[in-house]
C-alpha cells in the first residue's frame, strides 16, 4: 500500500485546503498524473503523484483543511491486492456506477447512505438525500493578506537561519541588447525573445561551474542539485509574489525558454500551477528591471541557498580603455547561504554570468 501525502510547496507552506479530486477509487494512475488540486495562501496548485498505481481509498474530502504531510488516499503498488477488509465491503455494498460517482463529487461517504433500489443497492436517489446541507458560506478570504503573511513569515525565518552574504556586478549589455535586436528582427512578433529569457539561461549555464550554489540545504546539510531548475518571481495581479520553476533551464534552447517563461507567468497569474513548479526550484531568478529597479538584494528563499537578482537594463556612464562612453549595463547582485560559499566563491559566479551574457550568441 502506498501512502499518497500533502507535499510541501514551498517553505511558507505548512497546510492546504484539498479543492478537488482528479481521480477516484479505482482509478489508475501514473507518475506524473495530476491527482488533485490544493488551495494554498498563494495559488490553487495542481498536485501530481510520483507513483504507479491503483486508488484504493480517499481519505480527505474537498473543503478540508490539513497539514503538509497529512495522508490524502492510498494506492495500490502494481500486482498487490487490495486488504480482505476492503474486498468485503465492497461486497456487502451495492451501489450503481452513477451512484458511486455522483457521491464522489457530493463528497457523500457511501457507507452511511442508506440503499432503496433493488437488491439493496445504493441508487443516485439514495445519495441525493445524503448530501450534506450546505453550510453558510463564510466570508471570502484576503488571498493578498494571506500570502503576504505567509511570505513575510518564510523571510522572517530566513534571514535568522541563514547567514548571508551579499554581491553585485554590474554588466556592459551592448553585445546583448545589439544581438537580442537583431534575433528578434527574424523572428515573428509571437516568437521574440526578452531579455529576461537571456539572463535566465546565463545564470542557468553560470551555475553549472558552481554547483554550491545551486541546490537545497535539508536536514543540516547541503544537496546540490545536478539540473538548474530555477524559481522565476513572479508579481500577481491580486498582490504578492510567487517563484514557480522553469525546470532544466540549461538544457533549453532560447526559443523553448521563452515559451516556457510565457506560459509560466500565465499560469501563475490564473492561479493554475502543478505542485513540481512549487516545490523543486534550486535557485530563484528575480527580476525587477520593469519597475525602474537599479538594483536588488533579496533574501533567500529557503530550503534554497542563492538568489541571482538583475536591475533595469539603462545607459550608465561607462569606463573602456581610456575613454568615457555611455553604455547599456545592469547591476546584476547574487544572496548566497554562507554556510555553503563564500564571497570569492560568489564573485567568481558573477564575473562567470557577466562574461556569458556579454557573449549572447553562445547562449
Amino acid at each position: 500500500m502506498i501512502d499518497f501525502k500533502l507535499p510541501s510547496l514551498g517553505a511558507d507552506m505548512d497546510s492546504g485546503k484539498l479543492l478537488e479530486w482528479k481521480v477516484r477509487p479505482g482509478d489508475h494512475v501514473k507518475r506524473g498524473d495530476v491527482v488533485a488540486v490544493v488551495d494554498t495562501s498563494k495559488a490553487a496548485v495542481e498536485i501530481e503523484i510520483w507513483d504507479e498505481g491503483t486508488v484504493q481509498e480517499i481519505l480527505v474530502e474537498p473543503g478540508t483543511t490539513i497539514p503538509v504531510g497529512t495522508v490524502l488516499a492510498r494506492l495500490l503498488a502494481s500486482g498487490e491486492a487490495p486488504p480482505a477488509a476492503a474486498v468485503a465491503a465492497h461486497e456487502r455494498r451495492r451501489v450503481s456506477p452513477a451512484a458511486r460517482k455522483h457521491a464522489a463529487d457530493l463528497g457523500v461517504d457511501l457507507e452511511k447512505v442508506e440503499a432503496t433500489g433493488p437488491g439493496g443497492a445504493v441508487t443516485i436517489e439514495d445519495v441525493e438525500r445524503a448530501r450534506p446541507t450546505a453550510p453558510a458560506a463564510p466570508a471570502a478570504p484576503d488571498r493578498a493578506a494571506e500570502m503576504r503573511k505567509a511570505i513575510a513569515a518564510a523571510m522572517s525565518r530566513a534571514k535568522r537561519e541563514i547567514p548571508h552574504y551579499y554581491l553585485f556586478e554590474t554588466v556592459p549589455m551592448l553585445r546583448a541588447t545589439e544581438w537580442l535586436t537583431a534575433e528578434n528582427a527574424k523572428r515573428p512578433i509571437t516568437g521574440r525573445l526578452l531579455m529576461a529569457v537571456l539572463q535566465l539561461k546565463a545564470v542557468a549555464l553560470a551555475l553549472g561551474e558552481f554547483p554550491d550554489l545551486n541546490g537545497l540545504w535539508r536536514d543540516g546539510a547541503y544537496h546540490p542539485s545536478p539540473a538548474v531548475h530555477a524559481g522565476v518571481a513572479i508579481s500577481l495581479r491580486g498582490g504578492g509574489l510567487i517563484a514557480p520553476a522553469i525546470h532544466n533551464v540549461a538544457e533549453l534552447p532560447l526559443g523553448e525558454l521563452m515559451r516556457s517563461l510565457a506560459d509560466l507567468v500565465k499560469r501563475a497569474r490564473a492561479g493554475s500551477l502543478r505542485s513540481s513548479e512549487m516545490s523543486d526550484p534550486t535557485v530563484t531568478v528575480s527580476n525587477l528591471g520593469d519597475n525602474g529597479v537599479e538594483a536588488a538584494f533579496p533574501i533567500i528563499y529557503p530550503p534554497q541557498v542563492a538568489i541571482v537578482a538583475f536591475g533595469r537594463v539603462a545607459p550608465r556612464p561607462w569606463v573602456e580603455g581610456d575613454a568615457l562612453r555611455v553604455m547599456p549595463t545592469v547591476v546584476a547582485s547574487l544572496s548566497a547561504d554562507h554556510r555553503v560559499s563564500d564571497g570569492h566563491r560568489g564573485a567568481l559566479f558573477l564575473d562567470a554570468l557577466a562574461k556569458r551574457l556579454q557573449e549572447p550568441e553562445k547562449l
